[in-house]
């Protein structure tokens, strides 16, 4: 059982991180992502340098993540489940095992037509 989930080098900076989902710190940062969607904060830029965040999102089926557009470019790494994915004028079908890369400023949207619940690894930074 750990004790902690930041640890300290001897140098005083920081050292390796582990969280969970169901941290009691990490399920306080649950939201409604854009209409359709649940997510969890996992990490974000007051732990990591170079990447915004890493959100956890679940969509129950039938649901939609609605068209908007992000200042950070994202991939959407699709864990389990799938749907249709839209980037800019393009569309695809997604399904678990699929990353798709989404550059900042595009409008995106997915949609759960599957039978099951999609889950998907949100990670964002800002474009270099």
């Amino acid at each position: 059982m750990r004790n902690c989930c930041i640890s300290r080098h001897s140098e005083g900076r920081v050292g390796m991180i582990v969280r969970n989902l169901n941290d009691p710190e990490v399920i306080a940062t649950t939201y409604r992502a854009h209409g359709g969607g649940i997510a969890r904060m996992v990490l974000t830029s007051q732990f990591m340098e170079g990447i915004e965040f890493l959100a956890y999102a679940f969509l129950p089926q039938g649901n939609t993540l609605e068209a908007h557009i992000d200042p950070v470019e994202e991939i959407y790494f699709i864990l389990q489940g799938g749907g249709l994915m839209r980037v800019g004028d393009e569309e695809n079908d997604v399904k678990a095992g699929d990353a798709v890369w989404i550059p900042a400023g595009d409008l995106h949207s997915l949609t759960n037509n599957t039978q099951e619940q999609t889950v998907v690894l949100v990670i964002a930074a800002y474009p270099r």
